[in-house]
């Protein structure tokens, strides 16, 4: 028994002490591959989708068996993949269109109907001077190509040029951003069509009598804007149905006193620049009426878009469609009310007479629609309504591109000067936008017109005719799509409400030139992989049937275990595919998860992406932030740590009211603020903006809202004093003072020299605006002497009343003792007569004989 338990004991002894050594090494060269996440990408398009990693073409016997993707900036081994076979694509833009700016719009471009012509002048802004230079190849090329989205066409054919440059090739690896700059300037005299589409319903009446009273007033007042400005007239009713008009055949002819027949949108004037046709116009159509409160408006706006002939749009100029009305909408759906299921389609549907033909036909638009025909075609909505509506149009206004609403008066007398100040609005403003799909994510930047250093923003508002701004527009590929189609890409980055546009050809690098057949690196049947696959890029790529490094390995056959073991170690390591995996025919096949998203891969069974550090539980603080790439976090952009969980910038603490990084009182940690303590009190709030227990400037106002509100304090009645000194603010009176934490407000209460007490709120942004309580809260006043008088009076009486007391006790006390001792008395048992053996010395005697006389 002793001779076989001994060998059993030291033969487990050895296993274990090799588990462990094998163990350790896995885990060494484990930590060791995942400071490098190159080197478990295993063919070459993985490896260029992996960032800051490159890819080895060199053969098989010169390159050996390194990883061959790897990162230039370290070595591999004790060498390096020599220049002339790494492949490492970088981001790459090519010019192919840049013109000129244009600074003052030409006599050429002004007249011309399409607002083609020359456009620019000799003495613009010139942009050859930049990156983007232009050849006469490359915008032949872009001619060639032609334009089928819509932007950018005017620029394509010589006219005026706002943007720049006009089009770009960009060819861009994945998660490596791109910095792209552009330049935007607002020519001088540029073009506008302004085109009015009313409301005719019954209710408008008075409204339209004075629109045709201002159409001069208004055309003037556009002209001193640019000399080349044209006018158009629309209207709208509803559609014919029931329940939105009554169909009863009289009223169909005649809905009201004084109308027309309700019909559902009308072009009564294309663009053009004679003012008194649209007077005239304006003064000859008819209202009409309907039953129901809204209006077709939407069947009108998707008419006066789409139809851009009939309606005479031209493509360089700003855009302009006036919405006039005083009620709401319908929009799509509503249509099933009036049995109209058909889709709106977006179309236009005019006759000859330039009336709405499919008005019975199609439903309504949806905002939606109607949000995207105004993209396409780069128009400026103005709702022009009335105060009843104004709230709901400023609701729209938010779902639809480049659109705003302002208020009406009753009888839209206030017309030209709303025009004109939403003109102003639009034009002084440009806010940059695009259309890439959700692989490409753009991030704008600019410095606008302070010219310090670039805030992110896609939008610069204060812009003069002439002034010209910056924007750099950082372009981020974030994957790969599945079809290989959609790794060519053509968007466009455009200025909202203006129909022109920077194209960008995008090209991702998602694979490698030597995957293709009509590369050096491709090989069919090489010699390197035994003729049993296929050379790409330096790696075999096997037939069926067969695998292995080398496609060595065939199904059927049998390897020795040695060599096996050998190929799956890496290095000296005495555990096969990094304990992990199987070795199957030299070649390591990593074990499966229970979860499939959780994937071992690497030669050697090596790296996974699911050892990664966790915030909050989630892996690389979830997929927005970063992603596990063989046990380390690879962030994405804006994001650092360890486990992706901080922020890359500042941005998220700097206060939006003074531009300090955490309102100055803290630092910014991982994009958050963290707060620090004074000796007033610990700041607080998400820019630590807030100090509840701070006095903050409160003793500085507090004098002056005494003697300004109150005639007290330091100041007191001294009115003269008061106003020299107190010029920063003046109070405004309330009747309770509350503080709006939303707005920053700071509460304020101090006692006053008469012991009342006072309570103001101030905020401190571009001005100080103090609320003050309007009357103090005082005590009430006590009358001294009364209360001495009250005092002494009652220390009399209460005396009096204890000295009653004390007799009214004594003298009950008294006589109850009385009566004790009386009752005592009388029940004593012992005569009180004189003691019968006492004999007095005198003895007494009575005569007889005596009868008292």
């Amino acid at each position: 028994m002793t001779s076989t338990v001994k060998p059993t004991l030291s033969l487990m002894g050895i296993y274990c002490f090799l588990l462990i050594v094998a163990l350790v090494n896995a885990k060494l060269a484990e930590k060791l591959t995942s400071q490098n996440p190159c080197v478990s990408k295993r063919s070459c398009h993985e490896c260029i989708q992996t960032k800051s990693c490159a890819w080895c073409l060199q053969p098989q016997e010169d390159y050996g068996d390194l990883p061959r993707c790897f990162q230039p900036s370290y070595g591999v081994g004790d060498s390096r993949c020599p220049e002339e076979y790494t492949y490492n694509p970088d981001n790459e833009m090519i010019p192919l269109l840049n013109m000129e700016l244009t600074r003052r719009v030409s006599g050429a471009a002004a007249e011309s109907e399409g607002g083609y012509g020359a456009g620019y002048s000799a003495s613009g802004y010139s942009a050859s001077g930049s990156s983007f230079s232009t050849s006469s190849s490359s915008s032949s090329h872009y001619a060639s190509s032609g334009n089928t989205y819509g932007f950018g066409s005017a620029a394509a054919s010589g006219g005026i040029v706002q943007i720049s440059p006009q089009r770009v090739k960009l060819k861009l690896r994945i998660n490596e951003e791109y910095h792209l700059n552009m330049r935007y300037s607002q020519a001088e005299d540029y073009p506008i069509d302004l085109y009015y589409l009313m409301d005719l319903s019954k209710s408008m009446e008075d409204d339209k009598q004075s629109l045709s009273e201002l159409g001069n007033s208004l055309s003037e007042t556009m002209r001193n804007i640019t000399s080349n400005f044209r006018l158009g007239f629309g209207s709208f009713v509803d559609k014919v149905l029931m329940p939105y008009v009554s169909t009863v055949p009289k009223k169909l002819v005649n809905p009201c006193d004084g109308c027309e027949a309700p019909y559902g949108f009308k072009n009564h004037m294309p663009l053009n620049m004679d003012t008194a046709a649209f007077s005239a116009e304006v003064k000859k159509a008819s209202v009409s009426g309907n039953l129901d409160a809204p209006e077709g408006g939407f069947d009108a706006i998707m008419q006066a878009i789409a139809c851009r002939d009939q309606v005479g749009w031209r493509e360089q100029a700003r855009r302009l469609l006036v919405f006039s009305t005083d009620a709401g909408f319908h929009y799509a759906g509503d249509g099933k009310l009036g049995g109209v299921i058909t889709p709106n389609d977006g179309e236009c549907h005019l006759d000859k007479r330039g009336e709405y033909t499919h008005s019975k036909i199609q439903d309504y638009p949806s905002i939606s629609q109607i949000n995207l025909k105004v993209k396409q075609n780069a128009i400026n909505v103005i709702f022009a309504v009335t105060k009843q509506q104004i709230d709901v149009y400023k609701k729209l206004s938010e779902h639809i591109e480049g659109s705003s609403a302002a208020e009406l008066s009753s009888n839209s007398s206030n017309v030209v000067q709303l025009v004109e100040e939403e003109y102003n609005k639009i034009s002084s403003s440009v806010v940059m936008k695009d259309n890439a799909t959700s692989a490409v994510k753009i991030t704008y930047y600019s410095a606008c017109l302070d010219g310090g250093k670039p805030m992110q923003t896609n939008k610069c508002d204060g812009l003069k005719v002439g002034d010209m701004v910056e924007f750099r527009a950082n372009i981020l590929v974030q994957s790969c799509p599945q079809n290989p189609k959609d790794w060519f890409q053509t968007f466009q980055i455009y200025p909202v409400g203006i129909n022109e546009s920077l194209v960008v050809d995008l090209q991702m690098l998602c694979d490698c030139e030597c995957e293709h057949p009509e590369h050096r690196g491709y090989v069919p049947h090489a010699p390197e992989c035994n003729g049993h696959g296929v050379l790409k890029c330096g790696v075999c790529e096997c037939y069926d049937q067969y695998f292995g490094r080398n496609c060595e390995c065939y199904v059927l056959d049998i390897h020795s275990e040695a060599e096996r073991d050998r190929a799956c170690r890496p290095d000296n390591s005495t555990f096969d595919c990094s304990g992990r995996g199987t070795c199957v025919c030299g070649q390591c096949e990593c074990e499966k998860r229970p979860n499939q998203e959780e994937v071992i891969s690497g030669t050697f069974c090596e790296c996974d992406n699911f050892s990664c550090d966790r915030h909050n539980g989630l892996l690389c603080s979830g997929p927005d932030h970063g992603v596990c790439q063989c046990g380390v976090c690879h962030c994405l952009e804006g994001w650092t740590g360890t486990a992706c969980d901080c922020r890359a910038s500042n941005d998220t603490c700097i206060n939006p009211n003074d531009g300090e990084i955490c309102s100055g009182n803290g630092e910014c940690v991982c994009g958050t603020c963290n707060c620090k303590m004074t000796e007033e009190g610990r700041y607080s709030g998400r820019y630590c903006e807030k100090c509840p227990t701070c006095s903050g400037r409160c003793h500085e106002f507090k004098d002056c809202v005494q003697c300004q509100m109150y005639e007290t304090g330091p100041m007191g009645k001294d009115k003269e004093l008061c106003a020299q000194n107190c010029t920063l603010f003046t109070p405004y009176p309330v009747d309770t003072v509350t503080a709006d934490e939303t707005k920053d407000e700071v509460l304020c209460q101090f006692y006053d020299e008469d012991d009342c007490r006072f309570q103001f709120v101030y905020t401190d942004h571009d001005e100080v605006v103090v609320r003050a309580q309007e009357e103090r809260e005082c005590p009430p006043k006590v009358f001294m002497l009364g209360v001495v008088l009250g005092v002494i009076a009652a220390i009399v009486l209460i005396g009096l009343a204890i000295l009653l007391l004390w007799k009214l006790l004594t003298t009950i006390s008294d006589r109850r003792e009385f009566a004790r001792f009386e009752k005592e008395r009388k029940m004593a048992k012992w005569d009180t007569g004189e003691n019968p053996i006492y004999k007095q010395a005198t003895s007494t005697f009575k005569n007889p004989t005596y009868a008292g006389k």
